[in-house]
């Protein structure tokens, strides 16, 4: 998709904390810009008190980072950058460091459209200390949104059980990107369709769309404007109905109805926006079947959400496609994933990687150390569990996983009668791409793939059964270790 090129037409190096630069600074004047690092990125809740979180953004980040080179413009502003005191921030040394620096790191990840879960790394990245510090923002600036999005939109989709859901969400949107990000995040998320045209090129999404109140109104008269709708769109007439009126604006539509199939045409569908959507919907229905157009859709919006599409589907409403937009694209009930990136291990002089450990008084917050992978074992084509592991560590005929928040959730796994798939995928190799992209339709059906591996229990919208992931009871052991020789130290003893 060639995304950041397409669209801005420039590097987007600069697009970080102040900090990352400061601290990629701090690590070249100490020696320590080149020395191997190991970087997580994960988040340790899951959205909307969801039992799944849906992966999106994969294909921002290889753009990224394909990207990664600091243009003329870019070292320029690094160089007249001054402190407090007028002296310059960095020196030139260090300017031309960066100017020189060739983006060299391993990533692993989750691919998008997976289903993924707290504390699991969805990505990994392995590499310099300075590249790997450099990615930590902007990694973090695209998963965090694009996977709330896309989170958001398979609840959506699963509440509409099967109906259409499509995606109007353009003008609420976070702005320019945040309204593109959104368009495709929802379409991986299961939306049928996009109002954003310029997403629709950019992505290869399907673009759908009806007309707003103002057509009508710009007519004499709501029967005239559907009229003259459906003499333009004779092979697509969907007309809104609620201008004025709802009842007569259907009577209105059921005319036109008429005089499209005299012209061996069909009413596509009617879209109603206001009001009490499962009281009007069945009028509306009823109205259709009694006229002879039980075939034309009904399309509902207004403020839709998962919770609203479910209450709907409980009064029956006659609704067959539903357009969702604000609580959508603004993740309106969560505004933010918390996704974060942290150190686990550092490559020693002797070329032996040392775990890191981050302590915290709160134990969500203490990091897993080490170089790990994440194994998903299924049964029957069901998955069972996640099991968060110690690469290089071989598996025994059974394993136990370990809660990394309450060790007392524990599961046991015969492995001989599971199947494990390895969830982080190469996508980078010493700075190469070696990950064949998918098409986002390709992406689309794997989040409705993985999904239905699932047990619907962990799906429920409300109070949803808790998926098992956890440490591998070694990796439990080993963090566990850390911790106490940390704190020990920490404490003097």
């Amino acid at each position: 998709m060639k995304i950041t090129k397409d669209l801005y037409h420039s590097s987007l190096t600069l697009l970080t904390d102040y900090y990352q630069f400061t601290m990629a600074y701090a690590y070249w004047k100490a020696g320590k810009a080149e020395e191997e690092a190991i970087f997580n990125l994960f988040f340790r809740k899951n959205p909307f008190q969801s039992g799944f979180t849906i992966a999106a953004g994969l294909d921002y980040i290889i753009d990224y980072c394909r990207n990664m080179t600091f243009g003329d413009n870019d070292l320029a502003f690094l160089a007249e950058m001054k402190d407090e005191k007028g002296q310059k921030v960095f020196e030139s040394g260090f300017i031309d460091y960066l100017k020189n620096m060739t983006f060299s790191c391993d990533i692993d990840a989750v691919e998008e459209g997976e289903v993924v879960f707290p504390n699991m790394p969805m990505v990994r990245v392995k590499g310099p200390l300075i590249q790997c510090q450099l990615l930590e923002t902007p990694l973090l600036n695209i998963i965090n949104f694009q996977t709330l999005i896309a989170t958001k939109a398979a609840r959506m989709v699963l509440a509409a059980n099967g109906d259409p859901v499509m995606e109007f969400g353009l003008r609420r949107a976070q702005g320019i990107d945040g309204a593109l990000a959104a368009s495709r995040a929802s379409y991986i998320g299961g939306c049928s369709s996009t109002s954003n045209v310029m997403a629709a090129k950019l992505f290869g999404i399907p673009v759908s769309g009806t007309h707003a109140h103002s057509w009508i109104m710009s007519f004499e008269n709501e029967l005239t404007a559907f009229e003259s709708y459906a003499e333009t769109f004779p092979d697509n007439t969907i007309l809104l109905v609620d201008t004025y009126d709802i009842v007569q604006g259907v009577k209105h539509a059921i005319e036109v109805a008429g005089k499209l199939k005299d012209i061996g045409k069909e009413l596509k569908g009617i879209r109603i926006d206001s009001g009490d959507l499962a009281y009007f919907s069945n009028l509306a229905r009823n109205m259709l079947n009694e006229a002879g157009f039980p075939e034309v859709k009904i399309v509902a919006s207004n403020d839709l959400d998962e919770h609203i599409i479910t209450s709907l589907k409980m009064q029956e409403a006659s609704i067959d496609v539903w357009g969702v937009g604000t609580k959508l694209v603004t993740a309106y009930d969560q505004p933010a994933l918390g996704a974060v990136y942290k150190l686990s291990a550092l490559k020693s002089k002797n070329g032996d990687w040392v775990p890191k450990i981050k302590l915290s008084q709160q134990s969500i917050k203490i990091n897993i150390p080490g170089h790990h992978n994440v194994l998903r074992y299924s049964a029957n084509g069901k998955a069972i569990a996640d099991m968060i592991y110690l690469e290089g560590l071989e598996q025994g005929d059974k394993v136990t996983i370990i809660d990394p928040i309450d060790p007392t959730r524990r599961k046991k796994i015969s492995v001989g009668n599971a199947e494990a798939e390895v969830l982080l995928k190469p996508i980078f190799v010493n700075g190469k791409k070696v990950y064949e992209r998918p098409s986002i339709q390709q992406i689309r059906q794997r989040t409705q793939d993985r999904l239905a591996i699932f047990d619907k229990t962990h799906k429920r919208l409300i109070n949803p059964h808790i998926y098992p992931v956890g440490l591998e009871a070694s990796l439990h052991e080993f963090r566990t270790a850390l911790v106490l020789k940390a704190k020990s130290m920490d404490n003097g003893s």
